[in-house]
């Protein structure tokens, strides 16, 4: 693979708990396994961060903290006690996903958020769990921020990006704007962001502007408008990410390398994983002698992974920062 790793997420326990009610016979069985990872990890210098399963969405009305989650709750508090024995990262995505669930279900009992079935949750749920395994991993909720003086036509703050060519105009004021990072979140998921605060808490895309005389003001980057924000609410400050990320060169970018990662991942899926690491079928009738076939999976191994590292590299040129142009005017 083209990394060289040191660090690793460990997330079992939803198949360990037996879709059933807790038994200590088969916690026991998962809590030794765990071990057996650690055990492992220290040995080859692997820092690892312990993750709780999540929880299943069951079909029935009622709380979500019944029935199988009842086993997997159990089953969390295992992986915490494991983790502090560990003295290592541990991280609950159980219980914010639970969470979020009772929230839906409040509004609607009928209402399931996760996608997919009950224990493979589709893009809603699987952002759920990112959201909860980032923050606990401490990611920086800030993506980049800005603030500027329009009435003294200069920069006050730039957090994790550069601003320059400042100009009051028409009004308004424009600048240069180059971050550091991008704002980032999947289309697909976005049901969940009304049971979740993902874009509030993981994508902090701020823009700050005071000095503006009282109305309403278009932002736009790169001439594309991507959000209309009144004069008092700029000068509070507004977190773009949502309108970033729904129109503009900014939206363009990151659904650009969105595209690339998720082809990445199912090369990984398709030609890597499943042929390798489940162990690809040969067909009896190529008659292959075992150092012919070890020899064989050695070279489809190397060109697989060779292309793997091609396409991440595709993936980063493709996040590269681009500057873009701000301009902030008086609604038309």
């Amino acid at each position: 693979m083209p990394f060289n790793a040191t660090a690793m997420t460990v997330d079992f326990g939803m198949n360990d708990g037996g879709y059933k009610k807790f038994d200590a016979g088969g916690f026991k069985t998962y809590v030794d396994g765990l071990k057996g990872i650690a055990s492992q990890a220290k040995k080859a210098n692997v820092r690892v961060a312990w993750l709780t399963p999540s929880p299943v969405e069951k079909s029935e009305n009622g709380p979500a903290l019944e029935g199988y989650n009842e086993t997997l709750e159990k089953y969390s508090d295992g992986v915490k006690e494991l983790a502090a024995a560990d003295g290592a990262p541990f991280v609950d995505q159980f219980h914010p996903f639970v969470a979020a669930q009772d929230k839906a279900r409040a509004e609607k009992p009928g209402n399931r958020i996760g996608g997919g079935d009950a224990v493979h949750p589709g893009p809603p749920g699987q952002a759920i769990m990112a959201w909860a395994i980032l923050k606990g991993l401490n990611f920086p909720r800030l993506v980049s921020a800005v603030e500027i003086d329009a009435a003294a036509g200069k920069v006050a703050n730039a957090d994790n990006c550069k601003v320059d060519d400042v100009a009051v105009k028409d009004g308004g004021v424009k600048f240069q704007r180059l971050d550091q990072a991008l704002p980032f979140f999947p289309a697909e998921a976005k049901s969940v962001l009304k049971w979740a605060p993902v874009l509030e808490e993981l994508n902090d895309y701020g823009l700050k502007v005071t000095g503006l005389q009282a109305g309403k003001y278009d932002i736009l980057i790169d001439g594309v408008k991507v959000a209309q924000q009144s004069d008092a609410e700029l000068a509070a400050g507004v977190n773009l990410a949502a309108a970033v990320l729904d129109a503009g060169p900014i939206a363009t970018q990151v659904n650009a390398a969105w595209k690339l990662v998720k082809e990445k991942n199912q090369f990984h899926h398709d030609r890597i994983f499943n042929s390798f690491l489940r162990n690809e079928n040969i067909p009896d009738w190529l008659d292959l002698k075992p150092e012919q076939l070890a020899q064989m999976r050695r070279a489809a191994w190397e060109k697989r992974t060779a292309k793997y590292a091609d396409m991440e590299e595709s993936v980063r040129k493709t996040l590269a920062p681009l500057p873009h142009s701000f301009e902030i005017v008086p609604a038309k």
